[in-house]
């Protein structure tokens, strides 16, 4: 009998005390990620999003990079708290930078322009519909994620970093590694305040 697909939802949490201590190889990772793109749906089958898989000093990069844009806009009594959580991600084992092409998406409002102010809100779904599927293939494999939005704010500085296209945008960053500690499980609010049932 096949697991209960809600089985593999409930693993998927945010983790945020990572180590670079996991059982498969960037291979591993790497293969994941792909067959997830492969997977994940779009509007029209436009296939917009876009990923790029730090590991090693590519990854530790991203995390001083957001550290060093951040540290001028940080009040001085929560300098050394950002610098424990930069600290925190750059102890992970890796991260997906999560981007949408714009260019595939300004062809789509060239092509059917009755639903042109519609793409941009759809390709940003189609993009979060993907998070959540490598999340969760990632919780699946005991290795723990959480997602991240330090867009627009280290946006330049990571494009020249990592030679991203300039049609490419940043949505959002996914730090990955083995789970040091398990959160609490989050409070879930009445179902019943969230679901009409007609």
């Amino acid at each position: 009998m096949a697991q209960n697909i809600l089985d593999f939802f409930a693993k998927r949490h945010s983790f945020y005390m990572l180590n670079d201590n996991i059982p498969f190889s960037y291979e591993d990772i790497s293969h994941w990620v792909e067959e997830n793109l492969k997977l994940y749906p779009s509007p029209f089958n436009s296939q917009s999003a876009r990923l790029i898989l730090l590991s090693g000093e590519n990854h530790k990069k991203l995390w001083d990079i957001t550290l060093q844009k951040l540290l001028p806009l940080t009040n001085d009594t929560k300098v050394q708290a950002l610098k424990n959580k930069m600290t925190q991600f750059a102890q992970a084992y890796g991260t997906v930078l999560f981007y949408i092409d714009t260019k595939v998406v300004q062809s789509l409002k060239d092509k059917f322009p009755l639903y042109a102010s519609n793409f941009d809100n759809w390709s940003y779904q189609a993009n979060a519909i993907l998070q959540f599927m490598i999340w969760t293939t990632l919780a699946n494999h005991s290795i723990g994620a959480n997602l991240q939005h330090y867009n627009p704010v280290i946006d330049a500085d990571v494009q020249k970093a990592f030679d991203v296209p300039s049609d490419w945008v940043l949505v959002a960053q996914m730090p990955f590694g083995g789970i040091v500690s398990t959160p609490e499980a989050h409070a879930v609010e009445d179902i019943k305040k969230s679901l009409v049932i007609k």
